[in-house]
């Protein structure tokens, strides 16, 4: 009988150390899997210091600057993105949201191509009060937010 308690202690053990092994391992798939759908933030100044990889994806935002918006062949548009500190010229093909424009807030997704982001998304703000969070952040660390007008 003693043997007995001894095997199912033996075996309760077995299957706990197996359960926290396989938590572990489904950690850290689920965060090798997240690596490509984590996109950071970065300002036009913080991608002019510390340009990213080749094939790395993330958001840039701050304000389109005045007088940048262009329009190329079909649906392409050329603009800036700046923070008034630094800016980094963009390029978008596709629909641009109703209330993009010169002097908005923009956070786009995409990747650098030589000195040009190439964006694959492109959002604007939504109202006449919103700006991103992380647009609002950079800009009042550069030193030049501006409270909207209510």
């Amino acid at each position: 009988m003693a043997g007995l308690k001894g095997l199912k202690k033996q075996r309760r053990v077995q299957i706990i150390a197996l359960a926290a092994a396989a938590l572990a391992v489904s950690t850290g798939l689920i965060g090798y899997a997240m690596q490509d759908g984590i996109n950071f933030f970065r300002s036009p100044t913080e991608v002019r210091a510390n340009p990213p990889g080749a094939n790395e994806t993330f958001r840039i935002g701050g304000l389109v600057a005045e007088g940048s918006l262009r329009r190329g062949e079909g649906a392409t548009a050329f603009f800036d993105v700046t923070d008034t500190n630094e800016t980094v010229s963009a390029r978008y093909t596709g629909v641009l949201p109703d209330l993009f424009g010169e002097g908005e807030g923009v956070v786009a997704l995409g990747r650098m191509e030589g000195d040009t982001f190439v964006a694959t998304e492109v959002l604007a703000k939504h109202d006449e009060t919103y700006m991103p969070k992380e647009v609002v952040d950079a800009l009042k660390e550069q030193g030049v937010y501006r409270e909207p007008k209510s």
